[in-house]
């Protein structure tokens, strides 16, 4: 973690933050490392620096390609459907072949390795939603520190709401998995929850600094984060704190924020010989930390399972509405997070459905039939009438269909 850093480092950072180009900016990092002393404590934040910096020079130059009709690939892809899920891997465990099995993307699926030079999107159909399947250039060992086109390909994941992490049981998937997860950690990008998160939201309007602890500070208090980052010229804003963050983790944000984003690895190739012993020694290495799925992408042996396990993975519902005096809710649903209220649904739908709110109907599920007898599911057992009047603050469930009532 950065620590004690001098005056001058600290306002130079501020430069670095507000640098509104590539140049400005590289300009400005290599002053501010310049200004960082070296000392085991600042070991981490220099590194970080010295990728920023090679990643602006290489950015400065594929600028300059791109005018002068050399340009390379584009990476930035605009989110559709439920939510954007980034295929990440080593080149040949098959990422073009899953994305055209459980997509409608065309792609060029070839057995020579780095086929795939840019993402290519599909959309996954999954009963009533769609979730958008990126498959993204493969990443090796250094791609968090820019090599074969890693730092976009991370930026993408970064970007994402999800990630597929894709194997191969014909090789050492343990080996495969291990050199993904190493360059996402490099890239601050986690696929376990971390025990803290802080966003920093810089604004400039002169609004003031607001410090909002959804979770917990441990050993310091708001006015010590506040002074913390005023000392780096942090002064209108909003940080947001979740789990359990010290002032290091505040600190670390300001120079760049871990993100958390849920992942499920593909075991592609579950069909070879040998892959079941492979499977297992997978299966020992991932232990708890996320969920796994053996497949063949070439005989779509357990591609049925990845809706379930990636609507699983992002822990969301589907609440569906219904206008008064209509029989039938709408067939679309609004996708929200798992513990979501139904505050959260009328403001997602429009502001004056939250200031102008009365109350809600919820209704629950449809019920299951078993030997002619009505069986309420678990949304049902919690709406005790159907439908059941509710306020803001009643928590919603998956398949919950609200109808929202103004004043």
């Amino acid at each position: 973690m950065p620590a004690n850093l001098p005056a001058e480092a600290r306002h130079k950072w501020n430069e670095v933050s507000m640098a509104r180009t590539p140049q400005e900016k590289l300009r400005a990092l290599r002053e501010f490392l310049s200004l960082v002393p070296k000392h085991k404590g600042t070991e981490r934040l220099r590194a970080r620096a010295k990728r920023q910096i090679a990643a602006l020079r290489r950015e400065i130059e594929e600028r300059k390609q791109r005018r002068a009709g050399k340009g390379g690939p584009r990476f930035f892809i605009e989110k559709e459907g439920a939510a954007q899920i980034v295929i990440l891997g080593p080149t040949n465990v098959g990422r073009s072949s899953l994305l055209a099995s459980v997509t409608n993307a065309r792609t060029s699926v070839s057995s020579y390795p780095f086929t795939t030079l840019e993402p290519v999107p599909g959309m996954l159909h999954y009963q009533n939603l769609q979730f958008q399947i990126i498959e993204a250039p493969p990443l090796i060992k250094g791609s968090a520190h820019g090599e074969a086109w890693g730092s976009q390909t991370l930026a993408l994941a970064r970007n994402a709401d999800g990630l597929i992490l894709m194997v191969d049981l014909s090789e050492n998937p343990r080996k495969h998995l291990s050199m993904i997860l190493d360059e996402l950690e490099k890239a601050k990008i986690l696929t376990e929850e971390p025990r803290a998160r802080v966003n920093i939201e810089r604004r400039h309007m002169n609004a003031g600094l607001k410090v909002l602890v959804l979770g917990r500070l441990v050993g310091c208090t708001v006015r010590d984060v506040e002074q913390l980052l005023k000392s780096y010229r942090i002064s209108d804003g909003t940080v947001k704190i979740f789990g359990e963050a010290t002032l290091n983790d505040v600190e670390d944000a300001v120079f760049e924020s871990t993100v958390y984003r849920p992942a499920v690895v593909v075991a592609n190739k579950a069909d070879v010989l040998g892959a079941a012993a492979r499977a297992k020694r997978l299966d020992r290495f991932i232990g708890n930390r996320m969920m796994w799925i053996p497949v063949s992408c070439k005989s779509n042996r357990g591609l049925e399972k990845l809706g379930i396990e990636l609507f699983r993975m992002l822990s969301i519902i589907r609440v569906y509405t219904k206008e008064p005096r209509k029989k039938a809710p709408s067939s679309r649903p609004f996708i929200l997070k798992r513990g979501a209220v139904v505050q959260d649904l009328a403001k997602q739908i429009h502001s004056d459905f939250y200031d102008r709110f009365s109350y809600a109907k919820v209704w629950a599920r449809p019920v299951q039939k078993r030997r002619g007898v009505e069986r309420l599911s678990a949304s049902g057992r919690r709406v005790r009438f159907s439908p059941q009047r509710v306020g803001l603050d009643f928590p919603l469930e998956d398949g919950d269909v609200v109808e929202l009532h103004t004043r």
